[in-house]
Formats: C-alpha cells, sequence, structure tokens
C-alpha cells in the first residue's frame, strides 16, 4: 500500500491536500504508517478528521496506561508519545471547529506530560512568564550530562511542542539539552495569544527563564526552527545576542501579504492563529513577517535547510537569507525536498544536530 492515497472521487479535497502536504511529516514525527494509512484512507469528510485522529489516540493513550500500571514506564513513555502525536495530528490544522480541536489539543498535552518523566532522558514541563500570562515548554537534560548546552526549539503554524520527540532525541544523543516550547499563537499559546511576527520578544522570556537555571549552561545556546519557526529562530537570532547558532528549517525570508496559491487549511489556520478577522488583516501580519534589513544583524553561525519541491516555502526563501547574514552559514538546498523535508529528513536531521553539538561544545 503505497504511503499516499490515491485522491478518492467526492472526498473532500481538504483531505487530499492534508494528505498530500503532510504525509512523510506525520510518519517521520511518530505516527506509525500502518496508522497514517488505515486512518486516512476511510476519511470522506474534513469534519471527521479530527474525531478519526483522536480514537486512534486512544488506542495508544490505552496502551501506555495499561503499560504504566504493569511498571513497565519505558513502554509506557512510547506509547502515551505516540498518542500524544497523534492527538496532535488530529488538531493541528482543524480550525474550524475550535471545541473538537481544544479537547484534542488538551489530549495532546495531557499525553506528553505523562510520556516525560518515563522518557530516557526525561523531561520537565516549565512556565514561562509571558505579557501576563504564561506560555510553556517541555526542558529534556542528556543522561550523566553536567550543565549541558541547551537548544532552544520554535514551532511553526500548525506544529507544536508535542511533535517534536524526534528532534529532540537527536539533540540529546549528542548531549545537548532541548527546550521546545509553545509561542505566541502556537499550540497551547495559540488561545492567549496571537501569532507574534517579532519573536524576539518571547525568545527573549525564554532565554531569560534559561539563564536562571543552574542544570544547563545558558551561556551555550542555539536556536532551532521548523516550517515559520525557521523565519522565527533566525529573527530572533538577529536580536538577541546570547544565540550562539541557529538552525532554521524551511523558513522565509519574507512572507507575503496574499495567500494566493497556498492550502486553504493553511491560509484558514494563519487567519485564526494570527487573531485576524479576515484574510487582508491576517496578510498585515503576514507583511510583517520579514528578515529583509534584518539578516544582516545575524553574526552567529547559522545552518538552513531547504528543498527544492517544497510547495509552501520556495528554497530561494533560503537562498535570500543566506545572502543577507553576516556570520558564518551553511546553507543546504536537498533536491526533491518537500516542506521541511520531511520526504528525506536522512539528509538533515542527523547532520543538523551534529552541527549544532559541535557549535555549542557539548561533549
Amino acid at each position: 500500500m503505497p504511503l499516499v492515497a490515491e485522491p478518492k472521487p467526492h472526498r473532500d479535497p481538504r483531505i487530499d491536500s492534508a494528505i498530500a502536504h503532510w504525509a512523510p511529516r506525520f510518519v517521520a514525527n511518530g505516527v506509525p504508517l500502518t496508522d497514517f494509512q488505515d486512518v486516512t484512507a476511510k476519511l470522506q469528510r474534513w469534519d471527521e478528521w479530527c474525531s478519526a485522529w483522536s480514537t486512534r489516540a486512544a488506542i495508544h493513550e490505552e496502551l501506555g496506561a495499561h503499560a504504566l500500571a504493569e511498571g513497565y514506564r519505558a513502554s509506557a513513555g512510547g506509547h502515551f508519545t505516540r498518542a500524544a502525536v497523534c492527538y496532535h495530528f488530529g488538531k493541528f490544522l482543524f480550525v474550524n471547529d475550535p471545541d473538537q480541536m481544544q479537547v484534542a489539543h488538551r489530549k495532546a498535552v495531557e499525553c506528553r506530560n505523562l510520556a516525560l518523566p518515563l522518557l530516557t532522558p526525561p523531561g520537565t514541563r516549565v512556565a514561562i512568564a509571558y505579557e501576563g500570562k504564561f506560555l510553556y515548554g517541555n526542558l529534556r537534560k542528556p543522561a550523566c550530562a553536567t550543565r549541558p548546552p541547551v537548544v532552544v526549539m520554535c514551532m511553526g503554524l500548525d506544529s507544536a511542542k508535542e511533535e517534536m520527540d524526534d528532534y529532540e532525541d537527536r539533540f540529546l544523543r549528542r548531549g545537548v539539552a532541548t527546550f521546545a516550547f509553545d509561542g505566541p499563537g502556537q499550540g497551547e499559546g495559540e488561545y492567549d495569544f496571537a501569532l507574534c511576527p517579532e519573536y524576539e520578544k518571547p525568545v527573549k522570556a525564554v532565554i531569560d527563564v534559561l539563564e536562571a537555571r543552574d542544570d544547563i549552561d545558558a551561556a551555550r545556546l542555539g536556536i532551532w526552527g521548523v516550517s515559520l519557526g525557521g523565519y522565527f529562530a533566525p529573527r530572533a537570532a538577529a536580536f538577541d545576542k546570547r544565540i550562539k547558532a541557529c538552525v532554521a528549517l524551511s523558513g522565509a525570508y519574507r512572507r507575503s501579504g496574499h495567500f494566493d496559491g497556498r492550502p486553504v487549511l493553511n491560509v484558514e489556520a494563519f487567519r485564526v492563529r494570527s487573531k485576524s478577522a479576515d484574510l487582508v488583516e491576517a496578510g498585515k501580519v503576514a507583511q510583517r513577517m520579514s528578515l529583509a534589513g534584518v539578516a544582516r544583524n545575524i553574526t552567529c553561525p547559522i545552518y538552513l535547510v531547504a528543498g527544492t519541491q517544497d510547495r509552501l516555502t520556495p528554497h530561494t526563501e533560503a537562498e535570500k537569507l543566506a545572502a543577507e547574514v553576516s556570520g558564518p552559514c551553511l546553507l543546504s538546498v536537498i533536491e526533491g525536498g518537500n516542506h521541511v523535508v520531511n520526504n528525506l529528513w536522512y539528509r538533515y536531521r542527523d547532520q543538523s544536530a551534529d552541527w549544532m553539538a559541535t557549535q555549542l561544545g557539548a561533549a
């Protein structure tokens, strides 16, 4: 059975769009292949998407609860992590039904929180005070490391910290602690805050908190971003010199104020998460997302990843950013790569983790 099923007659085109754009991402980030094939093959209407994924997530959640009751902590951690990512992908673009989306989102967070103390190495939930409320992130530290360096992980438009297990593990195995957090308009931050084009603001709040800890070395701090986070991370690096290295995956150099040709699911998610009344207002938010005249202030080493078959962020965006930064730049344009190059993840995930560990002097 192929990874992506053929479009079905009379099936909601939003389902086919989600499958065509995101199939490799689901599998690369922890959804079992057979789950992906089975769940998506049965869908006819987009309105079924969130409930179908939540039903599948509940199977993994039940397996986790059973394993934990039997004392199998490692197995429970794995089951809860798979449950979290399935719940997450049920809600990730389901902004058409906010109530159903929030239920699935709460379950994703709950399952990842259950998994955190069971993982190797374990994780801790951390609250970040921000504009009178809180943002939340997960801190994990490599085993047997004393005050390791740390990488701050910035989410995209529809990603969240519950999706980051595979990326986290690659850094952790190389002696780098990870702090994956939901910024304004992202994950747990999407309810109290709108998307923030000036992303140096939440990153400053995060680094301030990490600097106050004595179990990591915030003097050796890197930043990493995926998709829209691939714009956010360089943006923060341009303003905050505490950042010593940056990895950006499929980020835009400058976003357009119009949404022509973009998948309708992504467009509506951007409107909702930017808290815009309409696309005109959303376009004004998008226009604020620009590194023009800012990228030259990036003096730390930066590693840029882009795919030549990316239908959301053309690889030329990375080339524009690479041409403007002032510090050392490694540009990896991967032939045939889709958005975030999830279809060819082996071409950059280990390599960029190696690079970051080297830049931060990890043991």
